[in-house]
């Protein structure tokens, strides 16, 4: 399955702000990266940080695209369980 998120880099902590409805991306996650947008570390973060709230290893969340942007689309296993409840 296809998990879409709109990361913001350089947060103070790593957090799941929710879902909402982007009129260009559709729905997607708000999730917060403390790591800085420089060498690829946030996308790194990001991926790690949503495979520890998913209780996935890392391998099984993949960036698909998005790499440069703000909004990013993740492959995840399907049925993969609730995003600390807020999945869907």
């Amino acid at each position: 399955m296809i998990l879409r998120v709109r990361a913001t880099p350089n947060a103070s902590r790593s957090e799941i702000i929710g879902w909402e409805d982007d009129p260009q991306a559709g729905r997607i996650l708000r999730v917060r990266v403390a790591a800085p947008p420089v060498e690829g570390k946030a996308n790194t973060e990001l991926r790690e940080f949503l495979a520890k709230s998913l209780k996935l290893s890392k391998s099984k969340v993949v960036l698909q695209k998005g790499n440069a942007s703000r909004y990013k689309s993740f492959e995840i296993p399907d049925g993969t369980g609730p995003l600390d409840g807020r999945m869907g």
